[in-house]
């Protein structure tokens, strides 16, 4: 009973419309109530839910992503994409160059939205002049971008981090979703390809090679990111915090002083955007921490682990149905109130069942990264449409073969944990 009260009431609340944040808030202050717990226990946890040290991760790299996906560096990593894809000649070429830019522009903005917007705004013009559809040109952008949700540095990765409470940590995560980001990108290249040879797409251009020398010294600038960021923490030089404060620096220097391309009057409301962007997900975490600790109190992810090892207790079986759950979540509610509030719930029962909490996080993600793409709540999808200048409708209708391809690697990545256990039991982590 106790359960049900809180999450009935959590659904009531976000029934009639109220802000996650404060529906999880007051949810939370109804489950204390019921079960005679001091409303001052769950004010001091709302506290402690945002006084972790590590919590500086987020506004650094989102800040070093903002800066660098708008000052930009996504106009010159589509020319270095360009570049590369050119000289194969590759007939669908553009395609591919969007993928391979997305790829790129992912470890360095973290965030599938950013990547959609940025990426989206110089290559889906482009595609549509040289006669690709406008929906299919959308569909490549919006699924490539899906490799920002794992791909390090990924905001959400830290997200999924600090709601396991520190128990894995980020630097693990970053390692993890190399492999599961790149195997992604890949596939979605495959499929462009079949595309690209059955409705005769057209080829890549090479390019002369004085203008390549140029484009790939420009786009180098902001490459180097993703070797402050990774390269820095796996040497030790840095902790993940002091990579974000690094590639905030490093950012800054590029875009102002390097390629000049954004105005110093436009700081203040970039500086402003991501002050709401860090504001938000930190009045999350501090909700959602609230939530988890009433829900811990109640024996909720005890309960969970009794429910799943009564209907199996086979871990595979385990994970096909948290699939199905997940997925199912991630059309009705955004990611980062989804990770802060399934992980501490989910996070026992598959400990219990001897799944590794680093790869269980990568599933995690994937799974509701895909519902970014999906209505009614997918951003990235609505993002993805206004850029393009399609309906949603086109996009759906025409965006299932992606899916297929999100939904293979999806289960490949669940059923074969080396994927993402590889590079971080490499590195001693």
């Amino acid at each position: 009973m106790d359960i049900a009260v809180l999450l009935l009431s959590m659904c009531f609340f976000f029934a009639i419309g109220m802000p996650i944040a404060y529906a999880l808030a007051l949810s939370s202050l109804v489950g204390a109530l019921w079960i005679d717990l001091p409303v001052g226990a769950v004010m001091q946890q709302f506290a402690s839910g945002v006084g972790k040290v590590s919590m500086l991760t987020i506004p650094f790299f989102v800040l070093a992503g903002a800066i660098m996906a708008e000052g930009g560096m996504a106009k010159r990593l589509v020319d270095f994409a360009a570049v590369v894809v050119g000289f194969t000649r590759m007939r669908g070429g553009l395609s591919q160059v969007n993928i391979l830019a997305t790829t790129i522009m992912s470890g360095i903005s973290g965030s599938s939205v950013a990547d959609t917007s940025a990426i989206g705004s110089v290559m889906i013009p482009q595609m549509a002049a040289k006669g690709y559809p406008r929906v299919f040109a959308t569909n490549v952008t919006i699924s490539a971008s899906l490799q920002a949700i794992i791909i390090p540095p990924s905001h959400n990765s830290v997200i999924y981090s600090l709601a396991t409470g520190g128990v894995v940590s980020i630097t693990s995560l970053f390692l993890a979703g190399v492999i599961p980001g790149l195997l992604l990108g890949f596939s979605l290249m495959v499929l462009c390809l079949f595309y690209a040879y059955r409705d005769k797409h057209p080829k890549g251009e090479p390019v002369p090679i004085r203008q390549a020398i140029r484009m790939l010294g420009d786009a180098l600038w902001g490459i180097v990111t993703l070797a402050i960021v990774l390269g820095g923490i796996l040497t030790g030089v840095f902790t993940p915090i002091e990579a974000g404060a690094v590639a905030c620096v490093w950012a800054f220097f590029v875009t102002m002083f390097i390629y000049r391309d954004y105005k110093w009057s436009e700081l203040p409301l970039l500086v402003y955007k991501t002050l709401q962007t860090v504001a938000m997900v930190l009045t999350l975490v501090a909700t959602a921490s609230c939530f988890g600790y009433v829900a811990a109190l109640m024996q909720m992810p005890a309960k969970m682990t009794e429910f799943f090892v009564a209907i199996s207790a086979n871990k595979y079986v385990l994970l096909m149905w948290l699939n199905i759950m997940l997925l199912v979540l991630g059309t009705a509610l955004d990611l980062a109130p989804l990770l802060l509030i399934c992980t501490p719930i989910l996070l026992p029962v598959v400990k219990s069942f001897g799944i590794d909490p680093v790869h269980f996080g990568i599933v995690m993600l994937l799974n509701l990264g895909i519902g970014l793409l999906t209505p009614p709540v997918g951003t990235t999808l609505f993002v993805g449409c206004a850029i393009g200048k399609v309906s949603v409708d086109e996009v759906m209708r025409g965006i299932w073969p992606f899916y297929y391809v999100m939904f293979t690697v999806l289960m490949i990545v669940t059923y074969v944990p080396w994927l993402s256990l590889a590079l971080p039991r490499a590195f001693g982590f």
